[in-house]
């Protein structure tokens, strides 16, 4: 009987251990493919592109004086009028064309000391601003305001404000080949990577896309957008 019970607690012992050792060998082997699961390799792609501006604003300033507050509004109205036949005539529909109000300046209420007087106590200005999607037509016309110059208008430049802005609204239609681009291209290092490390290249671990951004070519071509994002890709590595 005695025999009996230790040769069971023999067999017992026996299966425990096999048990515990395939086991432990499953483990290990988990342990191993879950450390080579983490090989990963972070890489980005580039996609930059150049498209023609599609809208351009255009603020045409001008100014104007006097000292009759009336005459000085009549010369307003009459040189908004021909800026406005002007564009007109170059082929702007007047649905592109806005005129703001006028901004008239009385220099006598602004006047400390005894200082000199000035020789006009009004001082106006007013903007008539072109928004059009016909960027090139509007470029050419910038080149002829001198032409509306010689007829007494005083137009002011320079400013932050009176520069044209051009826009490129066509973002969404162009993003889906710009990033299968950049993530076509993020591939591209990654399989070079997995290449020169001996390693094969797996799927993706995750995925980033980066913020599009819309920036002028160059300072001298601000009607002409160079349009940029990257992706970034995480890949995982195998032997």
């Amino acid at each position: 009987m005695e025999k009996r019970n230790v040769g069971s607690a023999f067999v017992l012992g026996a299966f425990l251990f096999l048990g515990l050792a395939v086991l432990g060998w499953q483990a290990g082997k988990a342990a191993v493919e879950v450390k080579l699961f983490e090989r990963s390799v972070t890489v980005k792609g580039l996609s930059e592109r150049e498209y023609p501006a599609d809208v351009v604003i255009w603020p045409i300033q001008y100014t104007d004086a006097g000292n009759d507050l009336q005459a000085l509004y009549a010369s307003l109205d009459d040189s908004a009028r021909r800026i406005r036949e002007f564009l007109a005539g170059q082929g702007l529909d007047d649905s592109e064309v806005t005129v703001s109000p006028p901004v008239i300046t009385d220099k006598s209420a602004q006047q400390y000391g005894g200082g000199p007087r000035a020789e006009f106590r009004y001082a106006a200005q007013q903007s008539v601003t072109v928004y059009s999607q016909q960027v090139e037509k509007v470029r050419g016309m910038m080149k002829r305001l001198s032409d509306l110059g010689r007829q007494g208008i005083v137009f002011s430049g320079g400013n932050f404000d009176t520069q044209p802005e051009y826009q490129f609204t066509r973002l969404n239609a162009v993003k889906p080949e710009m990033i299968e681009e950049s993530t076509t291209k993020a591939r591209e290092v990654a399989r070079k990577f997995a290449a020169d490390s001996a390693s094969r290249l797996g799927k993706i671990r995750r995925a980033s896309q980066g913020q599009f951004s819309i920036s002028p070519r160059d300072r001298n071509n601000p009607h002409i957008k160079k349009v940029r994002v990257v992706s970034t890709v995480e890949y995982y590595l195998s032997d």
